[in-house]
């Protein structure tokens, strides 16, 4: 193993290690482990020009999550979701274990459109406060949106299987198609962790007698402010919901980039709901208390990326992975790339798995009779982990909108998260998808 490949691994260790103990948060530790690591491998002249390479990539992610943030905090003050909490609440009568059950269902509708940060804005808009309301665990609204998130993440528009499509020249019917008895099952999963994050919920907290008052009440809890009530616009409600549906198709459709769209958005809905200038401003105010973290922590981890590809570590930790690889083990190397699927994505982007290491692979298994379809769902079995990976910028906005610490939320998770990725393997696996 190469010494970069052996200071990639280690950065990327002390990295988990310190966010994790809480010793850095994750925002400081993103930024100065890599500098830390750079300047021991000699690129200290460099770091500049590698961690600005790293921000501009992620700019234009962070400025979409900013304004989404900024249009789902107006939309929550004029109360647009209120009918649907009421409703929620209504159904659920109070029990918890139906809350999260039907949080982890509502991710798994929403995360139909292949986008993660659409996923999560929605499913924490509607949730939050009935789960705030209830005193459910901070973390268990996060965790079902991301586990439900990672199962429809191998959607072919989702990202990961359009990656490895496009490398070894397949299509949907020979990668996805296979995948989707596998993807039941995983949201099967999900549902069950679901109902057994319900059951201990239940037990701790019992099931609570909701009123009409009471529902009211925690329909306004969705607000930031004080004065909720003052912020409602009942009136504008079809307008609100139309625009919003709206700024959603035209998401869906890509008619503009989602940065674009949703500063556009916010615009609107600013001058709709709250005409007087001071009103906006006000708004802008509250809730750029919550965009701020979520986008320092996102240009921190595109100094994080910039500077692992500036130095090379990701090439030669993508190399280093393939060559443990016995000969001995060629046979069962669609199985053996199932199970590396799981730190490769979690270590690595996706964009340096698929292009980088996924052809390497395939090639070697070719003289072991392994077809590049194969191995191609094979290398999908780990993104039932990797949006819990720090490289996923999106994770960044479920962190902040659901207020809970990265690190913690990681440790909540990563386990069940990894059982979702088993679970679809031993069914693609019993299918013969992925043979053994």
């Amino acid at each position: 193993m190469s010494t970069l490949a052996i200071m990639g691994f280690l950065m990327v260790i002390v990295f988990m290690y310190l966010i994790m103990s809480k010793r850095l948060s994750a925002m400081t530790a993103l930024m100065l482990v890599p500098v830390a690591f750079a300047i021991a491998l000699g690129f200290g002249p460099k770091i500049g020009s590698m961690a600005l390479d790293g921000i501009k990539k992620v700019a234009p992610t962070a400025i979409m999550i900013c304004f989404a943030i900024l249009y789902f905090g107006v939309m929550i003050d004029a109360g647009l979701f209120d009918p649907l909490i009421n409703r929620i609440l209504k159904a659920v009568k109070g029990d918890p274990l139906k809350v999260i059950v039907g949080t982890a269902l509502l991710a798994g509708i929403v995360s139909l459109d292949g986008d993660g940060s659409t996923t999560y804005m929605i499913t924490v808009s509607s949730m939050y406060a009935v789960h705030r309301r209830l005193g459910i665990h901070p973390l268990i609204l996060p965790a079902m949106a991301i586990m439900q998130n990672g199962v429809m993440n191998i959607l072919p528009w989702g990202g990961p299987t359009g990656r490895v499509m496009s490398a070894l020249n397949l299509d949907a019917s020979q990668v996805f198609v296979p995948l989707i008895p596998g993807m039941i099952a995983g949201t099967l999963w999900v549902l069950f962790v679901a109902y057994r994050l319900g059951l201990k919920e239940r037990a701790r907290l019992g099931i609570i007698k909701l009123d009409h008052a009471v529902a009211s009440e925690m329909a306004a809890t969705a607000s930031v402010d004080a004065d909720a009530d003052n912020l409602k616009r009942p009136k504008l409600f079809w307008v609100n919901l139309a625009m919003t549906a709206a700024l959603m198709t035209a998401l869906v459709m890509e008619m503009l980039p989602l940065n674009v769209l949703f500063m556009l958005g916010t615009s609107l809905a600013l001058i709709i709901n709250y005409p007087k200038l001071s009103d906006q401003q006000e708004r802008i105010k509250t809730h750029a208390a919550n965009a701020l973290p979520v986008i320092t922590m996102i240009f921190a981890a595109g100094i994080f990326m910039g500077i692992m590809s500036g130095t090379k570590m990701v090439d030669a930790m993508a190399k280093s992975l393939v060559s443990v690889i016995p000969p001995s083990m060629g046979p069962h190397l669609a199985l053996i790339t199932a199970f590396a699927s799981l730190p490769f994505t979690f270590f690595l982007t996706n964009d340096a798995f698929y292009f980088g290491i996924v052809p390497i692979l395939v090639k070697t298994a070719a003289s072991y009779g392994i077809s590049p379809a194969e191995i191609a769902r094979a290398s999908l079995i780990g993104q039932g982990t990797h949006l819990l990976s720090p490289l996923v910028a999106s994770t960044y906005l479920l962190v902040g909108m659901s207020g809970v610490d990265f690190g913690e939320f990681q440790k909540f998770t990563l386990l069940w998260s990894i059982g979702t990725s088993i679970v679809m393997l031993i069914v693609a696996l019993l299918l013969g998808v992925i043979p053994f």
